[in-house]
Formats: C-alpha cells, sequence, structure tokens
C-alpha cells in the first residue's frame, strides 16, 4: 500500500481565557480532525498548536495528551504571531499524519469564530 504525508490545518477560538473552556474548543476540534478524517492517533506525525497572546490557561498540547492514544504524538506549542486587528482568543493546530494514498479528500477543521479565517474550509456545527 501507498503512503503519503499530509499536513492538516485547523483553528477554533475559545470564549474565555479559562482552563474549561479552553479545554472545551481543543476537545470539540480535535473530535472533529479524527471524526471528518477517519484519523486515528497512531496515523499522527506530529502536531502543532498555536495560540493568540490572550490565552495563557493552559497548554492546548496538555489537553491533546490527555485524548485516548495521543500520549505517544510529538507535541508543540507556540503563541501565534500578534497581529493588530487579528482574531482573538484563537488557538490553531497544524498536524501532519501518515494516510494511505487511497484516503478521500482532507477535511480542514474551522470552528466557531475560526470560521472566517477559512470560510471554504469551514464546519458548520450546531449553532456555533
Amino acid at each position: 500500500m501507498e503512503w503519503r504525508v499530509r499536513a492538516i490545518r485547523g483553528a477554533t477560538t475559545a470564549s474565555e481565557n479559562t482552563v474549561e473552556a479552553m479545554r472545551e474548543v481543543v476537545t470539540e476540534l480535535l473530535d472533529e480532525l479524527e471524526k471528518r478524517n477517519q484519523l486515528h492517533a497512531d496515523q499522527i506525525i506530529s502536531a502543532t498548536f498555536s495560540v493568540t497572546r490572550d490565552l495563557d490557561a493552559v497548554f492546548p498540547a496538555a489537553i491533546a495528551r490527555s485524548r485516548p492514544d495521543w500520549d505517544n504524538v510529538p507535541l508543540l506549542d507556540v503563541q501565534q504571531m500578534h497581529v493588530e486587528g487579528g482574531l482573538e482568543r484563537c488557538i490553531r493546530f497544524l498536524i501532519h499524519v501518515n494516510l494511505p494514498a487511497s484516503h478521500p479528500p482532507i477535511h480542514h477543521p474551522y470552528l466557531r469564530g475560526a470560521k472566517t479565517l477559512r470560510p471554504d474550509w469551514a464546519l458548520v456545527i450546531g449553532n456555533r
């Protein structure tokens, strides 16, 4: 079977700078990543999370690491470059995965307020 390394982007926004708010949105984002891409943690090469400077309550990687089978995925957190007028309380990821060449098209989850970053990739979930 032929395999390919693929990169998946995604983003969301937190309602506030608290562990609970960040855990809710990171969990939702990673649930969508796995579900929409039929992805399992053992296919993930590495994940980099970035957060805007107004989020410092918890590391998104710590949230990801607590997921089933994510404890061996190399994870990194970085601060997103600040640009005046940029989206606030935003959490982004760039995840590299190994997938079969025949894998269906990749879905890049952009949720909540981050839908404005990539309206062409935005997912509609409930009324968020």
